[in-house]
């Protein structure tokens, strides 16, 4: 049974760069039973109906400008498999939702930047999965719950995005994080570990969840990786894997979501 992961996967550089985070993420796999396969969705695909990668070698996106070359060199040679693609669709089917295969499209940089530093040899099949656009944010949450069958067939489900994502105030690296990040990044722990989703969905609706998040789509795979562990409402275990912050306004945290079923 695999857990549901919420990573933070920062600026595109992160695969690049020492940061508490990057090594973090290099060591996410080294005390974890590592899954037979990897379902993750980004912040930098969100369709109006639900698509999943198809292609049997996923090309690496490299959705950004104005960093070194060293990263528009950097390829993530990821991989998927048949029976992974149909157990996808087979879990979101059984929920009713429609799904498109993309056979064209690979993964952008908030699916393969952590993946680069946690699975640095792509040995294990990846499908990414866009983010679909809902009327309400607890449809994201419902949305996570229509994917969490696969963690009893060994399948990871991550949400990557990030805790706090204000690009309009980032600062040098190493610049400590402004005090309305530190006040969501607290709200939001004890919002999960009282496992207060209605509080969840109104992340944005307080003047420090809109400095925090501009605009949701970094803040809406944390939603899909907490119903994703909820699974059929039982009780989860929640648990913070790790807290930081880069570029002083971005948010690195990561959270675990286990069904305790």
């Amino acid at each position: 049974m695999q857990p549901a992961l919420f990573l933070s996967h920062g600026a595109p550089d992160l695969a690049l760069v020492d940061i508490p985070a990057a090594r973090f993420l290099r060591t996410l796999f080294h005390k974890a039973n590592r899954p037979a396969a990897i379902v993750i969705l980004s912040a930098h695909w969100e369709e109006v109906e639900v698509e999943i990668t198809t292609s049997p070698l996923l090309p690496t996106i490299h959705d950004f400008g104005g960093f070194p070359q060293a990263l528009y060199d950097l390829q993530y040679p990821a991989k998927t498999e048949p029976w992974l693609i149909e157990a996808v669709g087979n879990a979101l089917g059984e929920k009713g939702i429609q799904v498109s295969q993309n056979p064209n499209r690979g993964l952008d940089h908030g699916a393969w930047v952590p993946l680069l530093l946690a699975v640095p040899k792509a040995d294990i099949p990846v499908v990414q999965v866009s983010l679909p656009y809902a009327s309400s944010t607890q449809d994201y949450f419902e949305f996570g719950r229509s994917l969490s069958a696969l963690s009893a067939q060994n399948i990871l489900i991550i949400g990557s995005g990030a805790s706090v994502h204000n690009l309009r105030s980032i600062k040098r690296e190493g610049t400590p994080p402004p005090e309305w990040a530190i006040e969501f990044t607290d709200w939001v722990e004890t919002t999960l570990l009282n496992q207060n989703w209605a509080e969840l969905f109104k992340f944005d609706q307080t003047s420090v969840g809109k400095m925090s998040h501009p605009t949701p789509e970094h803040f809406l795979p944390l939603i899909v990786a907490a119903g994703a562990g909820d699974g059929a409402g039982q009780k989860m275990h929640i648990r913070k894997l790790h807290d930081s912050y880069s570029y002083g306004s971005i948010g690195m945290s990561a959270w675990e979501f286990t069904n305790e079923a």
